[in-house]
C-alpha cells in the first residue's frame, strides 16, 4: 500500500481577544474595512472560470439572544434567534421586540441581551504570493487558517494591532 505524503504545512493561528467586540455594528465595520479597504493586499484571482475579488466574504451567522422579564425584572424567559445576514438579523430583532404574543406567552417583556448575541464572519482572500486562506472573526477572537507562510499571519497581525477593537 502507498503512504500518504505531505505535501503542504499548512497552519493556523487565533487571536483571542481581551473584550469582546461590543455590538454587532463595529463588528460589521470591522469585516466590511477589510473587504474594502483590503489591508492584507491581497490580489483577485481566477479559478475554474470564474473571477474572484482579492477578500469575498464567504459565510456569516448573527445571533440575537433575548430575556424576558416579569415586571419585578425577573427572568421569566429566554430566546435565541440566529440569522445567516446582518440585514436579517437587524430585521428579525425588530420583529422579535414587536412580537407582543410572545412577550404575553413568557408572561414578560422581551429585553433584546445584547452582551449575549453572537456573530462571526469568514473572508477568504488570495494572497499576492498564490496562498488562498481564511480570517474569520467572532466576537471574541479572530483566526487565520489554511496559509502556510508566515508573513500572512505577520500582515493579519500588524493590522489587528491598529484595530482597538482587536487587542
Amino acid at each position: 500500500m502507498a503512504d500518504f505524503v505531505q505535501s503542504a504545512n499548512v497552519k493556523s493561528a487565533t487571536r483571542t481577544l481581551a473584550e469582546p467586540i461590543a455590538d454587532v455594528a463595529t463588528f460589521n465595520t470591522i469585516v466590511q474595512s477589510v473587504i474594502t479597504d483590503n489591508p492584507f493586499e491581497c490580489v483577485a484571482y481566477m479559478t475554474a472560470g470564474e473571477s474572484h475579488p482579492p477578500v469575498e466574504k464567504t459565510k456569516e451567522a448573527y445571533t440575537a439572544k433575548f430575556v424576558y422579564q416579569d415586571t419585578e425584572a425577573k427572568s421569566v424567559g429566554t430566546g435565541s434567534h440566529k440569522f445567516d445576514t446582518l440585514a436579517k438579523f437587524n430585521a428579525g430583532v425588530t420583529a422579535i421586540i414587536a412580537a407582543a404574543a410572545v412577550s404575553t406567552a413568557h408572561g414578560g417583556t422581551v429585553v433584546h441581551d445584547l452582551g449575549k448575541d453572537a456573530f462571526s464572519a469568514t473572508l477568504r482572500c488570495h494572497d499576492a504570493n498564490g496562498e488562498i486562506y481564511m480570517v474569520n472573526f467572532s466576537r471574541d477572537r479572530v483566526t487565520i487558517t489554511s496559509y502556510s507562510d508566515d508573513a500572512i499571519r505577520t500582515n493579519v497581525e500588524t493590522w489587528a494591532d491598529t484595530v482597538a477593537a482587536l487587542a
